[in-house]
């Protein structure tokens, strides 16, 4: 029972990073001097900066908008990692016991 459960987990992996990958989401600082796109594997895909929104004479300020857009994009892709980490458990676990991992 466990031998199939388990038996091909690393091909599990891999179509979970492919389809993380596919999932996108964007997050804002600055209103909106600074949009940056992330995957759910938590890579950044892209980084938008309006310069017209920022000073570009106070650096910390650029330095400070630009992380917290980061970190906000990072955050929502955390967030999409780990809903499609419960769904690929409860498939995997048999009928029954999901309700082992909070489902």
């Amino acid at each position: 029972m466990f031998g199939d459960l388990f038996g091909n987990i690393q091909q599990q992996q891999e179509e979970m990073r492919k389809k993380l990958a596919e999932i996108s989401v964007t997050a804002e600082a600055g209103s909106g001097a600074v949009t940056v796109t992330a995957n759910a594997n938590r890579e950044i895909l892209d980084i938008k900066i309006d310069k017209s929104k920022l000073d570009w004479e106070d650096l910390e300020e650029v330095q400070d908008v630009i992380l917290t857009a980061v970190n906000n994009a990072l955050e929502k892709a955390m967030v999409k990692e780990q809903a499609e980490s419960q769904k690929l458990i409860s498939q995997m676990m048999p009928p029954g016991m999901s309700g082992l991992f909070g489902q």
